[in-house]
């Protein structure tokens, strides 16, 4: 029976190319599905042998305790030149999506309370 091994929410296309790719050399069958138009199905690594498992879950472990220390070593490097993207540079570089969040956000707010107050008359 199927084995899910690693779900793909919100994975990067790198670190998902690279379990593919650590899976492949290792020799590991596995099968991948996707999300539906909705979203409602579950985007996934599966192994189809579950004897594998044991041997991928180690090498997926392992990749991924390398890839954290390589990621937390790049933030580091780059928060040390000051090239990392701050929430000042991301509002810089796209003023009116932060404008029209911000100002969705106020209404959501703004409506709350009135519905609130109206309510406590």
């Amino acid at each position: 029976m199927a084995k899910i091994l690693f779900r793909l929410n919100g994975v990067s296309d790198d670190e998902a190319n690279d379990v593919r790719e650590l899976l492949t050399n290792n020799a590991i069958d596995f099968y991948e599905t996707s999300s539906s138009n909705w979203g409602v199905s579950m985007p996934a690594i599966w192994l189809s042998d579950d004897d594998q498992f044991e041997k991928a879950k180690a090498l997926l472990d392992a990749y991924q305790n390398a890839r954290t220390v390589r990621m937390r070593d790049e933030y580091d490097r780059l928060k040390r030149e000051g090239k990392n993207k701050t929430f000042v540079d991301s509002v810089a570089q796209n003023p009116v999506r932060f404008t029209i969040h911000l100002a969705l956000a106020l209404l959501v707010i703004y409506l709350s309370i009135t519905l609130v107050l109206d309510l406590a008359k």
